[in-house]
Formats: C-alpha cells, sequence, structure tokens
C-alpha cells in the first residue's frame, strides 16, 4: 500500500483490513504506522545476503552483466514500493528513513566494490562515493522503468552496464592513477 499511495493517504486500519489481521495485531507488532513505514523501508533497502548472489567469473563485461542483471532483479522484486522508499516519496525528509537509506547505500556501494572485485578499495571515500553516484542512477533509472515506464527493462539494463564497466575500466583506474597520495583509510591526501 506505501508503494500505492502517498504514506499520508495509508491508514493503520487499512493495513490491517489488507493483511487480513486486526489493527491492534500491528500496533503490537510494530507500535504504530510510521513504525511499520520505517521497517519496510529497511525491508525494502536490505541487499540479499552475498551468499545469495552468483557473479560469475569471466570477462569484465560478464560480471558487469550479472550484477546488473542482479539488481533489476532485485528492484523488480518490489516494484513501485522500491521506487517510492528509495527516492523520498514515502514520509518526505524524516531524518530516520534517511539514516536507513543513507545506511544501505553505504552497505550496497561496499557490496558493489566487492561485486566488481574491488573489495580492497572500500574504504576509499572518493570511490566509494563514485559507486554511490552510480545508485543514484540505478535509482532514477529504475523510477523511469517501473513507475513513468518511459525505459524499458532493456533499455535500463543497457544504461547501467555501460556506465558500470565504464566505471570498472576507465574510471576507477583514473581515480588511482590522478590520486596516488590518496590514502584507503581515510580518503584523504
Amino acid at each position: 500500500m506505501f508503494g500505492e499511495r502517498p504514506y499520508a493517504a495509508v491508514s493503520t486500519a487499512e493495513l490491517a483490513q489488507r493483511a487480513g489481521v486486526a489493527r491492534g495485531l500491528i500496533n503490537h507488532y510494530f507500535g504504530n504506522k510510521r513504525d511499520l513505514y520505517l521497517a519496510v523501508v529497511r525491508r525494502m533497502v536490505t541487499l540479499p545476503r552475498q551468499d545469495k548472489v552468483s557473479i560469475p567469473d569471466g570477462t569484465p563485461s560478464e560480471r558487469v552483466d550479472a550484477i546488473v542483471g542482479w539488481l533489476l532483479d532485485t528492484i523488480a522484486e518490489h516494484g513501485t514500493t522500491w521506487v517510492k522508499v528509495t527516492s523520498h516519496e514515502g514520509v518526505g525528509d524524516d531524518p530516520e528513513v534517511q539514516q536507513i537509506l543513507d545506511q544501505a547505500d553505504d552497505a550496497a556501494a561496499e557490496r558493489m566494490l566487492v561485486m566488481i572485485g574491488r573489495a580492497d578499495l572500500a574504504d576509499s571515500a572518493p570511490l566509494r562515493a563514485l559507486v554511490l553516484a552510480y545508485a543514484g542512477l540505478v535509482k532514477v533509472a529504475g523510477r523511469e522503468w517501473i513507475t513513468r515506464a518511459t525505459l524499458t527493462r532493456a533499455q535500463v539494463h543497457q544504461l547501467l552496464a555501460d556506465t558500470l564497466l565504464t566505471m570498472i575500466t576507465v574510471t576507477i583506474p583514473s581515480v588511482l592513477i590522478t590520486e596516488p597520495a590518496l590514502t584507503v583509510e581515510t580518503g584523504e591526501r
């Protein structure tokens, strides 16, 4: 329901009715509507466990294709709810929601660096920032595909794969060369 309508337009009574439970049961397990929404946000942005993701050995292009396929499968699984949660359309400028989203972005950046075979760069602030910028593209492209239907899944896959492959083969090596005094721990020179 949070994916179908704005947060304020969803009532606890409606949530309970759709779930087929008494309203008191939602209050018992989640406290109130906001706490339930925060649980939904956490669920939408929690990545599957690393052991559930199979990234093949092979060329960088094959690895990227598998990574992007996995990303799009994850987005498709949650659809419009994922779009609403990751684009701040939920409860607006809520610091607790923002904290959950920031933590999820950090975890996703670290996971992406592991998946592209560069876990050694996870503590580099500039390289994490590059991956976070890519995550922004994933969110916008996901919205254009899922809710606006201005892009197809195949078009989103191509966009994200081309961008990620360029990051891996051009951008990250370039940053590493141009920032030789960059310390991995602090991201400072």
